[in-house]
């Protein structure tokens, strides 16, 4: 049955059964999932992630940006979950899923190779050896008189 709506649900690990109508959400493991809202059954996972998925909860509802485009499964569903709410979206012709896909491989490689100048600019903490304790005055002359 095609879903109008989604209620969420946080929790450390998705679970094994996964009910229709319900957004699983770990925020631990980042990742959330839910049955395809077309009603074919299948299991849609979502990675949350700077280039990936964005989970927006405002304390009573959620919403995931961008949109949901299955367009692996045979279904090809496309639609947006705003503040619980499925809204439907027109399905992408073949093109179009290439062209959305290139471009996300695009700014997953913009934003990691700023990840990666970012970490090599961050200076590195130099150990310096930490003094021991004071030398006794007896340790002191010790060792001035090694060193002749």
């Amino acid at each position: 049955m095609r879903q109008s709506r989604l209620q969420h649900q946080f929790v450390e690990f998705i679970p094994e059964k996964i009910e229709e109508g319900v957004l699983y959400i770990s925020v631990e493991y980042r990742t959330m999932t839910h049955k395809c809202c077309c009603g074919c059954g299948a299991e849609v996972v979502t990675p949350l992630g700077p280039t990936d998925w964005r989970l927006i909860f405002d304390g009573k509802s959620v919403s995931i940006e961008p949109s949901v485009g299955s367009w692996s499964l045979p279904c090809r569903s496309h639609y947006w979950i705003s503040n619980g709410q499925v809204r439907w979206a027109e399905a992408w012709s073949k093109s179009q899923v290439q062209s959305g896909r290139e471009s996300d491989a695009r700014v997953k490689r913009a934003y990691f190779a700023r990840e990666a100048e970012q970490t090599a600019a961050v200076p590195r903490k130099i150990e310096t050896a930490r003094p021991g304790p004071t030398p006794t005055w007896w340790e002191r002359v010790l060792r001035a008189l090694q060193r002749k």
